[in-house]
């Protein structure tokens, strides 16, 4: 398939809001793919060339795709340059330089999907002397070989924005009206949450159909999506929806983290560490591998827990800031293992050996863990409470508050309690509370928009646009306007921190009423807390479900001061979570 109609079909995505209309040019793009074209199509999609768990970087820069572009075109670097710094996106300035060169016929030979990855999978195996030279002409190659609307989406794909709005739900819809029938739609999404690989899902389709998709199970080095909890804030209410009676588990305010596991491979047995986000952080972590190694009692395995920081002389957990700090190190290292220790305690366990354990019930899976963990130093097991005495739950809330903990989470022990990958139920409830607010939680908003600062913000943002998602729909929903709990260190990041998302255009996913000053595709997610959450006829989140007209928004919102970089933006508090937090604040049911 010529890479051409890949970016055709891209250009119709790209103008439609509909999630629906979407499916359908996807699902027309990838029946028309063989199987070895549409894992390739499936991944470029995400603006990817692999699962998102795989470390695979094309280690070229803005300023070298722009010469690139130049040395296919040699239209002035300034002009480029310019050209960027006004769009803000380098496939615009790609697609708009070649439209005006279109009359000096640079193309050469056309660009197929499979040439095309052949092509980025070299440039991304390239290190070291010589290999800068190397992606350079390579990536002139490229452009001068593409059409302009090839060469906009060529750029996009190498800075892993593609822009065209399209959620990893709705992939999934395409791939089963093309190979698989709604009536097949939960399996197809369950493949996915329990190998975090859309293109492997593609290929079996395709190759194997569903009836083989149905056989995947879990295993070590494909982490899977993270089970998501509800929220209450009352735990009469929360023993309620449990039935009476339910396990109560410390909430721990960490870096959530999923643990694989094979003693049998080379050099002393492996360890893989993934965030919620399916980032690798075992190179953040070294100091893990050998407590962990030393900790768990099979062959191999997959267990998850939390990543928290710890006063090692007493023994007393620290903010969530304090882990913060290791995040994301290249150098000094050493030092930050050292000045910022952390402890792993773990809460589930996936796979023991060969057994695989998601489709057991929560207390079997419990019983499993506490089996396999010998608990030392670094690693030890979430503390823990069953009990159908409210009061007795009420009082391990403090005492979790006490020990440093963000509160609780609650588990179902009935025989339904399963692990359910990449799925929000009832089945896990958390229990956190603001006691200075009436809103019984913080939420993870996503920034979408900013307005200018003035006096002493004059040099950054004055305040951020913050949205809520809507996953029925793939769109961002207004909550608020938030310029409070930002300090001066926070406030000079922002302008550096939100730079890859600035678009010079509201993205259309993004549902506002109010017109910001500045425009960001959805990225950066921000913890907030505020007073309450109440009606608003300026903002679009829930619009209408509650009151004709008005939306829900928060009041006097503030900043916690996490930056919540283990989430990506369809992670964020979705806007049913908002309606969710405004009921029970009103106590209703």
């Amino acid at each position: 398939m010529l890479f051409e109609e890949v970016v055709r079909a891209y250009e119709k995505i790209e103008s439609t809001a509909s999630r629906l209309e979407m499916r359908d040019m996807l699902a027309d793009l990838f029946s028309g793919a063989s199987c070895d074209e549409l894992k390739t199509i499936v991944y470029l999609t995400t603006g990817r060339l692999c699962p998102e768990f795989v470390d695979m970087e094309f280690g070229v820069a803005d300023k070298q795709i722009l010469k690139a572009i130049y040395e296919a075109t040699r239209v002035d670097m300034g002009h480029l340059e310019a050209l960027y710094r006004k769009t803000g996106d380098l496939g615009a300035v790609a697609a708009m330089v070649l439209m005006e060169k279109k009359q000096s016929s640079l193309f050469t030979e056309s660009l197929t999907v499979e040439g095309l990855r052949a092509a980025l999978e070299e440039l991304s195996k390239k290190s070291g002397k010589g290999s800068q030279q190397y992606k350079s002409r390579t990536l002139a190659g490229l452009f001068h070989s593409a059409s302009p609307v090839e060469a906009k989406y060529l750029a996009r794909i190498l800075v892993g924005k593609m822009r065209i709005g399209v959620a990893v739900m709705t992939i999934l819809d395409a791939l089963t009206v093309v190979f698989a029938g709604d009536e097949n739609r939960q399996a197809v999404e369950r493949a996915y949450n329990i190998t975090s690989d859309i293109g492997l899902v593609a290929e079996i389709l395709c190759t194997k159909g569903v009836e083989a998709l149905k056989d995947l199970r879990v295993q070590v080095g494909h982490p899977l999506k993270a089970m998501l909890a509800e929220r209450l804030g009352d735990i009469g209410d929360i023993m309620q929806k449990m039935g009476g009676r339910a396990a109560f588990e410390y909430k721990y305010d960490g870096l959530r983290m999923q643990v694989h596991i094979d003693k049998g491979a080379p050099e002393g047995g492996k360890i893989k560490m993934f965030s919620r986000q399916l980032e690798d952080l075992t190179p953040q972590f070294p100091e893990l591998h050998h407590w962990i190694l030393n900790a768990f009692e099979e062959e191999k395995g997959i267990i998850e827990g939390e990543c928290v920081p710890v006063d090692i002389t007493t023994g007393e957990f620290l903010p969530f800031q304090v882990i913060s700090r290791r995040r994301g190190r290249k150098y000094g290292l050493d030092g930050a293992i050292e000045e910022f220790p952390v402890k792993l305690v773990l809460f589930d366990v996936l796979l023991s050996g060969d057994k695989e354990m998601i489709d057991l019930p929560f207390p079997e899976r419990r019983k499993e863990l506490e089996r396999v963990i010998g608990p030392n130093e670094r690693v030890d097991l979430s503390t823990i409470l069953i009990t159908d005495n409210t009061d007795e739950a009420q009082s391990f809330f403090m005492e979790a508050l006490a020990s440093g903990c963000e509160g609780l989470m609650t588990k179902s022990l009935a025989d339904d309690s399963v692990y359910r990958a990449g799925n929000r139920g009832w089945i896990w409830i958390k229990y956190k509370k603001e006691y200075r607010s009436e809103m019984v939680d913080t939420v993870d908003l996503v920034v979408v928009g900013a307005f200018a600062g003035k006096g002493r913000r004059a040099d950054t943002y004055g305040a951020l646009l913050m949205a809520s998602y809507n996953p029925e729909e793939n769109r961002y929903e207004t909550v608020c306007k938030l310029g409070s709990g930002f300090d001066d260190s926070h406030l000079s990041l922002l302008p550096e921190m939100l730079k890859p998302y600035l678009q010079k255009a509201k993205d259309r996913r993004v549902e506002s009423i109010m017109e910001a000053d500045y425009w960001f595709s959805p990225g950066l997610v921000l913890e907030i807390i505020g007073a309450e959450i109440t009606h608003s006829p300026a903002h679009t989140c829930a619009r209408d479900v509650l009151k004709e007209g008005a939306g829900l928004s928060i009041r006097f919102p503030r900043f916690t001061g996490r930056f919540r970089d283990d989430k990506g933006p369809e992670d964020a508090t979705t806007s049913q979570e908002i309606v969710q937090i405004y009921r029970a604040q009103l106590k209703k049911t």
